[in-house]
């Protein structure tokens, strides 16, 4: 890995770190140490607690990694720990961010030997227990998910040696901090331990918390001009809110061979921007709080590999994510948080680059421009809304390239990363076919019956018609020469399939016995026909004289079932 500029001279050989530590950072490219890196590491290497102020995409993850892979490689474990038991923690307050420290971890720790857990929300439970069960060195965190795993007594915090706070303010934002000193008083006593405690700001809050469960520690604070906000060429419009997209459409056109994420505070608006960046012929992906973890890791690995051009996001991607050559950041919706503001815009310019954040102050969230700027300390450069950029331009077309994101390749990627998920809760979808046992049901019967007759008469030749009784020529009634006989709606209640099969298996048997039933009116209600007389009996060919009395409502019901 490549650092851009500016870095400091001090190198990492200058530290007296272990040899399998400083060859895997060689290998990753870490020659020289940025700001953060060079402010931290002499007193973490030596054993002390650490409170550092630093923004994201200055090196602030490998500072706290070298120093805990250092103090793990030239420590001995406690005497008391068991076999397993973890011996550092580091808790994240997103997923992404603690995906990106575990992957950092691999990178610089590849000839250490020690080993990690990664654990957080959204994947699968039991994995995750199993790799704590089996024991590791580092747990990589965060605060809920591992909570749990502590509460069952899967894992024990007893023998921790070094404990880690990433984005510690975030903590607060997300209401995970009682989770935080939950864990915090389930580890051994501060002056046993090593705390290394990162922010964006030190704020009373943030340092409350520091002072509370640490011992003693460093207060580290990066210059300002060395934080990436000011490697940042910013630039604000004011337009309209109908003003926005087609404003947006306009400045991505006039960039090239461009990286971009385009921030949103809601999603339904992010839905809304992503269908008109696709009709203009963007690749773009959505990125928001209820994606699926498997299909977020998915998104963001083909962003980064340049499959999908824009990424259009919430706040959930501003913090943690390390993805590299970003060049443009827009902000569609100002945040209402000053801080939500440097995250996302620390997308990028990551390391030292540049990069450019364009943001729109519409009338609902210009508001909050002034405490943005307050925040960064300076006043953002305003452009004009011209005429000519709210035009929507013509719709791009890519020689051999496709005009939109390939959506029925992701529903096929989503089906093959979720099979064998819990269930989503809510009403199941419709499945095509049926199962042994299932009933039909959403349809009328009659509407059933009407496939039926309509598939066989497709599927076999005709038949002559048989002789019918006065009933049954009354119920079709005439029809027109020419024309396909259509079957019209016949009422005749409970029993009229049972006389329609007696009578059938009569005209079988060759009898010329007739029903002395009488003809039934057709829009007449099923209650008036309780004089219904008996079909003749094919066993016996003979009719019944009399018609037995009408049974009651719940014998009737009975029999409706046994002749199932």
């Amino acid at each position: 890995m490549t650092h851009h500029q500016p870095l400091t001279d001090t190198v990492f050989e200058s530290f007296d770190l272990h040899p399998s530590l400083l060859s895997g950072l060689n290998e990753a490219g870490f020659i020289r140490c940025t700001p953060i890196q060079a402010l931290t590491l002499p007193f973490a290497l030596q054993g002390r607690d650490i409170a550092g102020q630093a923004q994201t995409g200055t090196g602030k993850t490998a500072a706290f990694l070298v120093a805990v892979l250092n103090r793990l490689l030239t420590r001995p474990a406690m005497t008391e720990r068991k076999l397993g038991d973890p011996r550092a923690v580091i808790l994240a307050p997103t997923r992404e961010l603690a995906i990106q420290i575990e992957k950092d971890f691999r990178n610089i720790g590849r000839h250490t030997g020690l080993t990690s857990a990664l654990i957080y929300g959204g994947v699968d439970y039991d994995k995750q227990r199993e790799m704590l069960k089996a024991g590791v060195d580092i747990v990589i965190a965060t605060p809920g998910r591992i909570i749990d795993y502590l509460k069952q007594h899967v894992v024990s915090f007893r023998t921790v040696e070094a404990v880690v706070l990433d984005e510690a303010d975030r903590m607060f934002d997300l209401g995970f901090i009682a989770d935080v000193r939950f864990l915090l008083r389930r580890m051994p006593p501060r002056e046993q331990r090593q705390g290394m405690l990162f922010s964006a700001t030190l704020s009373h809050r943030v340092l409350e918390l520091a002072y509370e469960h640490m011992n003693e520690p460093e207060k580290l604070t990066v210059e300002a001009d060395s934080v990436t906000a000011s490697r940042v060429r910013q630039l604000v419009y004011f337009p309209a809110n109908e003003e926005k997209i087609p404003l947006l459409l306009n400045l991505l056109g006039k960039l090239d061979n461009h990286r971009s994420i385009v921030f949103i505070n809601t999603k339904a608006m992010a839905e809304r921007v992503t269908r008109s960046l696709e009709r203009q012929g963007y690749r773009v992906a959505t990125l928001s709080g209820d994606v699926p973890q498997a299909k977020r890791e998915r998104l963001l690995a083909r962003f980064q590999k340049g499959d999908i051009e824009l990424l259009v996001a919430t706040d959930v991607a501003a913090r943690g994510l390390h993805i590299p050559a970003v060049s443009h950041v827009f902000n569609f919706d100002l945040p209402q948080d000053a801080e939500d503001y440097v995250h996302r815009i620390g997308r990028t310019a990551r390391l030292g680059a540049e990069g450019d954040a364009i943001s729109f102050a519409c009338d609902r969230y210009a508001m909050g421009l002034p405490d943005i700027e307050a925040y960064i300390e300076q006043k953002i450069p305003t452009a004009s809304v011209t005429a000519d950029l709210l035009v929507v331009p013509p719709a791009r077309v890519r020689s051999g390239e496709p005009l939109v994101f390939d959506a029925e390749a992701e529903a096929a990627d989503d089906a093959r990363n979720t099979a064998g998920a819990p269930p989503a809760k809510g009403k199941p979808k419709s499945r095509p076919g049926s199962r042994s046992g299932d009933k039909p049901h959403g349809r009328s019967k009659s509407a059933r019956h009407a496939e039926g007759r309509q598939a066989e008469s497709r599927s076999t030749p005709a038949r002559p018609m048989s002789a019918t009784t006065p009933a049954n020529a009354h119920a079709q009634g005439p029809t027109n020469a020419g024309d396909p006989a259509r079957k019209r709606r016949r009422r005749g209640g409970r029993g009229r399939s049972r006389r329609e099969q007696s009578e059938v298996m009569t005209n079988a048997s060759g009898s010329a016995a007739v029903t002395h039933e009488a003809p039934k009116r057709e829009r007449k209600p099923r209650r008036e026909h309780a004089s219904t007389v008996p079909t003749v009996n094919p066993a016996s060919n003979v009719a019944a004289e009399h018609a037995p009395p009408k049974p009651g409502f719940l014998r009737r019901i009975a029999r409706f079932f046994t002749r199932r």
